[in-house]
Order: C-alpha cells, then structure tokens, then sequence
C-alpha cells in the first residue's frame, strides 16, 4: 500500500474547511471586549423606542439575552447535522450555511443604523445556528478526508481554526481597532467576510470520498479523489475498507438518537462521546477567561485585556504544539495529561486567589495557572472531543453522532454561561474547587473507559467496539481490547 503524502490540494482542502471553525471561535469571542458600548445601544434604542428608560432588569435581561441565544441557535444548529450531511453531502453543506453567516452577519451589521435590538438579537441567534451546524461539518468532513495516521494531527486544526478565531476576535474588539462607539457593529459583521472567502473557495476543494463511495456509489470519482489527496496512486485498500463499510452500512437500518443509546455497539462510543464534550465544558475553561481580566487586575497589569490576549496567544501555541503531539502521543494520553494538569491548576488557582491579599506574588502565581491550565486545556480538552466522535462511529451513525456530542457541547456550554457568574458570586475563589472535582472525575472515566484510536481504521474501530462485548467479557472496557491493535508505524507521523 503506498504511503499517503502531505499533498498541497489535502492542505488546502483541510484550511478552507477550517474557515467554519474559525467563525465558530470568532462570534464565540466577539461579543466581550464591546459589552458596555452595546449596552449603551440597548439603552438610547429602547429609549428612543417608548419615551423612557429601561429598567436595569430589562437591559440586563437582553444584554444575556444577546449573548445567551448564540449558544440556543448552536444547540439547534448542532442537532441539525445530520439532515444536511446526508442529503448535501460534507463539503456542499459548509456552503449551502455560509448563507446563514452572512445573513446572520447582515443583521448585525446594521442593526445600529436600523436602531433595531430585535435585528442584534435574532442576527446572534442566525450565527449561532450556522457555528452550530459548522462543529459538526468540520471534523467530519476533515476525518473522512485525512489519511488514517494522520487523521489526529488534521483532525486538531479544528480546535486551531476555533482558538485563532477567539484570538482575532480579541484584537479586533481592541478600542484602538474596531472596539468603538461607531465600529462595533463592523466587528460583529466581520463575520461575513470569512464567509465570503470559504464560499469562493469551497467549489475547488473535493467532496469527501467515503460520502461519494458509500451513500453516492461513486467508486470511481472517489478514488480519483484519495490519489489526488493522498498523492499515492495505491488507495486499493482505503477504498476496500470503504466498501466494506458500505456492505455494512446496507445491513444496518437508519441510525436514530434512541438507537445510538439502545444498540450495544453504539451506546459505547456514544456515552465516550458524550462524556468527552463534558470535559471540555465542565473544565472550567470558559470560567477562567470569564475571570481572568479581573484575576490580572488584581495583579497589577494596567491593561488586563491584553493579558488575556496573552492567555489567547497561550491557546493558539499550544493547540499548535498538540497538532505535533496527537499522532505521536496518541488521543487518550493527551486527554488525561490535559485533564490531569487542569486539575492541578484550578486547586494551585484557589489557593492564589485566597491567599493574593495576604502576600502580593500569590497574585503572579494565580496568572501563572491560568496560563498554565489553558496550556493544557489545548494538549487534550481542547481539540481532542471534537474529532474523536469522527473515529468512534461509522459511517452510518457517524453524522446522528455528531450531532448528538455536538448538541451536548453547546448545552453545557450555554449551562455553564448561565450558571457560573452565580456560583462565582456565592462561592467565590471556591468556584475552582468544583471543576477540579468535574477534572478528576473525567480523568478516571477516561483512564478506564476511552480507547487510544491512534493508527486505527474507522473500521477496526467500529470492529473492536463491537466485538468487546462477547469476545472478551471479563476486560474492563475497550482499552485493552483496542490497544491489543498494532500501533500506526512511527515514519508516517513525522509528515505533518
């Protein structure tokens, strides 16, 4: 079998798709650094509007409100996965959406010269549901596109197409930029343009070849593909895999949401799944950049919002440095070495933050974890929950279980925004406690419940799932069963 290479049309294919991801990181950071000009808007509009000014309760209900529904429009989007990816196809979906952005886009963008909060609102709700519906398109269609022993290492430039999104959303949200009583609505109609730039440019990137061989019998177009991508003439065996997953695909009835749970071979993966988006949630990650301008005010930095941009330049570094790490130290490592070094970050933060008014470096110590813990929280927490669903299911399920992990990514994400400006009112520096409680619990289930899928077909892991339940009924899980596979050979990750 030939060697699958590093083509220039698989690089351009993977960044073009990433521009989806990108968006998804950029509308989930813009609307920080504008807050107090957009409530000022809220507040002359709706003056305007009934002769008289809002309540307090009022504007902070639509200013939440405002913010809230762009996670409520991803939880849709998310759900939504499956009705575009079968009947469109990966790469005709990220463009049919691109509409969504870029009305999305158009009503945000002129909302203030229309002087509507209704346009404000329902434009975040349209963004929400096309980042929504992008989670799921973009590690889909990159995992069925990259080459099995580099499936990981492309799979994470989903999380960096999220962290630089966030990074130039915070830049851009900068008052010396775009961060201004006259700009803001730019900065929230930016969005479009990425839109623009992914729409002209999807028509030249490939369909992904498991969709045309095994839901459009396209054999021949999706071998030409592979070759192209893959730059090796030899794709014999990929296409065989394929068809095998295809024969399979023919036995197996629709795949619902109750089916993932019932079914034995897919409440496995599904639970993995499902309990690997919760890690990346309940880690405290968004806590800790909603603290964080406050923790370097305390500090003593005079601007904290470019301290936070720092922790943002933190982000996009490491998740870099895992693209090198996930084909060398495999998924489950990864995830528990993130997991393992959040935890101990989030208690170091907790005693720091106690104990800065008392001695003035604890305060230095307390910025030191929080680089530290977003540093980690991009070795595994990061991307690693996104593209591993991808490898668990095939490709029958696949789309039904992405839109599940995805929906239950958004949920907690928006339960998480809900919740924990109240318990950081009530508990305080204590808040931290929790999500080290959260941590330690998601790296035992890990340890003993996640397979390492490094080098493994989606097949073999599909195979392996199904296989535990009545070939070895006395080991703990699939760890021992799916290790027991021989490991991808160490040459093929040095191409990335």
């Amino acid at each position: 079998m030939g060697t699958p290479k590093v083509t220039a049309p698989l690089i351009f294919a993977i960044t073009i798709a990433t521009i989806g991801s990108f968006q998804f990181g950029y509308n989930t950071g813009v609307i920080n650094a504008p807050e107090m000009i957009i409530k000022d808007f809220l507040n002359y509009t709706l003056e305007d509007k009934f002769s008289k000014p809002p309540t307090e309760v009022l504007l902070t209900s639509l200013w939440s409100l405002s913010v809230a529904i762009f996670s409520v429009g991803g939880m849709i989007g998310s759900f939504s996965v499956g009705l575009f990816v079968n009947r469109f196809g990966r790469r005709n979906s990220m463009l049919i959406v691109n509409l969504l952005a870029i009305t999305g886009g158009c009503l945000l963008g002129f909302c203030k010269l229309a002087a509507s909060v209704e346009m404000l609102i329902i434009g975040r709700l349209i963004i929400g549901l096309f980042c929504g519906l992008c989670t799921g398109f973009v590690p889909m269609y990159i995992g069925e596109i990259s080459p099995t022993a580099l499936r990981g290492a492309f799979g994470t430039l989903n999380q960096l197409g999220i962290v630089i999104g966030i990074l130039v959303a915070q830049i851009f949200g900068l008052k010396v930029i775009l961060g201004t009583e006259e700009l803001w609505p730019v900065l929230l109609g930016f969005t479009i343009i990425p839109a623009v730039l992914q729409s002209a440019a999807l028509p030249f990137c490939p369909e992904s070849p498991r969709f045309l061989l095994i839901n459009r019998k396209e054999e021949d177009n999706a071998k030409k593909i592979l070759q192209r991508l893959w730059g090796t003439q030899d794709v014999a065996q990929d296409i065989q895999e394929m068809k095998d997953e295809s024969v399979r695909m023919a036995q197996e009835k629709q795949v619902t949401v109750l089916e993932l749970f019932r079914a034995p071979s897919y409440r496995q993966p599904i639970i993995i799944s499902l309990i690997l988006q919760l890690s990346q949630q309940l880690s405290g990650i968004n806590a800790v950049f909603y603290y964080s301008t406050g923790i370097f005010e305390d500090a003593g930095v005079e601007e904290p919002i470019y301290a936070t941009i720092g922790a943002g330049v933190v982000n996009t570094v490491f998740t870099v440095v895992s693209v090198f790490l996930v084909e060398r130290a495999g998924r489950r490592t990864l995830h528990l070495i993130g997991l393992g070094g959040m935890a101990l970050c989030s208690i170091l933060m907790t005693i720091s933050l106690l104990l800065k008014d008392n001695y003035t470096w604890m305060s230095f110590v307390c910025i030191a974890a929080i680089l530290v813990f977003v540093a980690f929280f991009e070795i595994g927490p990061g991307p690693i929950p996104w593209f591993i669903v991808a490898e668990l299911f095939s490709q029958g399920p696949r789309p039904t279980a992405m839109a599940v992990a995805g929906c239950s990514n958004w949920t907690s994400n928006f339960l998480v925004g809900l919740l924990f400006p109240s318990a950081a009112f009530y508990l305080g520096p204590y808040v931290f406690i929790i999500f080290s409680a959260f941590l330690v619990i998601f790296w035992i289930f890990t340890f003993f419940k996640v397979p390492e899928t490094r080098g493994r077909t989606f097949e073999e892991i599909t195979r392996a799932f199904e296989g535990q339940s009545h070939e070895r009924p006395h080991e703990k899980g699939p760890v021992v069963e799916m290790n027991s596979i021989t490991p991808v050979k160490e040459e093929s990750t040095t191409a990335v």
